[in-house]
């Protein structure tokens, strides 16, 4: 970015009651997600069914809207939307066409890399992945660990210092078909690390042979935060064992050290925070929400879905997005 170039308005991210089939006339939309519904059949690249069912329905649609007009398509495996600043992407990989979860993963990562790069929006921001049975196998044959294996192979070439904001969570529907999808830009954004955690590029050898690549969350402009997938993880240990208060305390204070290194006016979590809530039991959603919302009285709408955290003592994992005050 040069001197003079401003960086275009960010994505705005919100939830909406609303028919994706009236969203789709709308101008400015660049996605949206259904998480356990059976959307509608709009043959739209747009429109992407999320395999995690929502603990308490309440019909809401994750939106991401733009100032500027959309154009979408498909390429291949691929579908896509761009407004010429930004591009959403989505892939669905069946694994058992690539010999397993570290041969969908390195597939996807592949055509994902490809496909940005040739575009006109090639820095990649954020990535979502959902996989079945994240914690199943022994050792280096858990599936997240073989997933993390293949995301390398296909990520290879991408700088160690531009790794983007990323979440990986366990769906619980059985199908074993692999869902990434994300957000690219015209131009980067700026990486965030947590200094209460450790990079998850550097955790030691005991979590896996291949580290996470992803940052703690990406900066985008002077006013937007994505962030990833948090838990209550301090350094690089799990805290907390079998305690989901505890566990949604020590990622509160994880998600308030990540805001606050941002160095923004705005360093906590408020009206202007967007929310997913992964939750490994169901049965404490009540619960986990009553935590949230005593600690942040004026949050918005929720998101509460069932998924299995990458590690399998963690009960809990909150990724979102949130609007600086610069």
């Amino acid at each position: 970015m040069s001197a003079t170039e401003s960086p275009a308005a960010p994505v705005r991210i919100g939830y909406e009651k609303a028919s994706v089939v009236t969203l789709a006339g709308e101008p400015g939309v660049l996605a949206m997600f259904g998480f356990g519904q059976v959307l509608p059949d709009v043959d739209d690249p747009r429109v992407l069914r999320v395999g995690l069912e929502p603990v308490q329905p309440n019909g809401l649609i994750e939106v991401w809207r733009s100032a500027n007009a959309v154009t979408c398509g498909r390429a291949d495996d691929l579908r896509w939307s761009t407004d010429g600043e930004h591009l959403f992407f989505a892939i669905e990989v069946d694994e058992a066409a690539h010999d397993g979860i570290t041969g969908a993963a390195e597939h996807a990562y592949h055509r994902i890399n490809t496909f940005v790069a040739a575009s006109a929006t090639p820095f990649v921001l954020r990535l979502w992945n959902y996989l079945d049975a994240i914690n199943l196998g022994d050792g280096d044959t858990e599936r997240y660990r073989l997933f993390c294996d293949g995301r390398a192979r296909g990520m290879r070439g991408i700088a160690q210092s531009r790794y983007p904001a990323a979440s990986a969570i366990g769906r619980q529907d059985g199908r074993r078909v692999l869902q990434v999808y994300g957000l690219a830009a015209r131009l980067p954004g700026t990486p965030m690390e947590n200094p209460r955690q450790l990079s998850a590029w550097r955790y030691p050898r005991q979590y896996g042979p291949t580290s996470p690549t992803f940052a703690r969350a990406m900066l985008v402009g002077p006013t937007q935060l994505l962030i990833s997938g948090t838990a209550a993880v301090v350094g690089h240990a799990s805290k907390h064992h079998e305690d989901i208060v505890a566990q949604v305390d020590e990622t509160l204070a994880n998600l308030e050290s990540l805001l606050q290194h941002t160095g923004a006016v705005s360093s906590h979590l408020d009206a202007g925070s967007c929310l997913k809530v992964y939750l490994r039991d169901p049965s404490d959603a009540a619960l986990v929400e009553r935590t949230l919302r005593a600690h942040v009285p004026d949050l918005g709408d929720l998101l509460l879905l069932a998924g299995d955290i990458c590690r399998a003592e963690l009960l809990v994992e909150i990724d979102g997005a949130h609007t600086l005050i610069a």
